[in-house]
């Protein structure tokens, strides 16, 4: 089994100063911001989905 992936960075300040919270799975916590998060896994995509397709990729 491999280790749950972590994010890099907080998405409200950008800062690298993150630590798992207690809250529970998926729950992070920045310490530069002092703001708390979660992370969810929905899904994987269908095959179909491309960057070229309207419903996936960048515009």
């Amino acid at each position: 089994m491999s280790e749950r992936a972590a994010p890099f960075y907080c998405p409200y300040c950008g800062d690298e100063d993150l630590r798992p919270s207690e809250e529970g799975h998926g729950a992070w916590e920045c310490h530069a911001c002092n703001r708390a998060f979660t992370l969810k896994f929905l899904g994987l995509l269908s095959r179909g989905t491309t960057a070229n397709s309207p419903h996936g990729g960048a515009p």
